[in-house]
């Protein structure tokens, strides 16, 4: 539904003639964002603290890549974050870790 919405917000922007620009700012503020993680790494272990601005639920998940090839590389669980709520995700690797993010989707 909420895709729908926004494609319907830059197909009113470009029959009005308003340019690509206009419908871009027109679908942005339609989209809800997802849930905003900051991530760090200390030592082997890797932590995300996300935070979820918007009125909708949000799932956030945590994957971690590691250094080493014989390190298994980790993706944790789906995590849901509520409105206005705080989760933080932790994981790690048996030795140095070569990257971290989070994933997120609505709902």
């Amino acid at each position: 539904m909420r895709a729908y919405v926004c494609a319907a917000a830059v197909l009113a922007a470009f029959a009005a003639g308003l340019g690509p620009a206009a419908a871009a700012a027109g679908a942005a503020a339609r989209l809800p964002d997802v849930a905003e993680c900051r991530t760090s790494v200390q030592g082997s272990e890797g932590v995300a603290v996300c935070f979820n601005p918007d009125p909708d639920l949000d799932r956030v998940q945590l994957h971690i890549e590691c250094r080493q090839w014989w390190d298994p590389d980790v993706d944790g669980a789906s995590v849901p974050v509520g409105p206005a709520e705080t989760v933080t995700l932790s994981d790690r690797c048996w030795k140095e870790i070569q990257e971290i993010w989070v994933t997120g989707m609505l709902g």
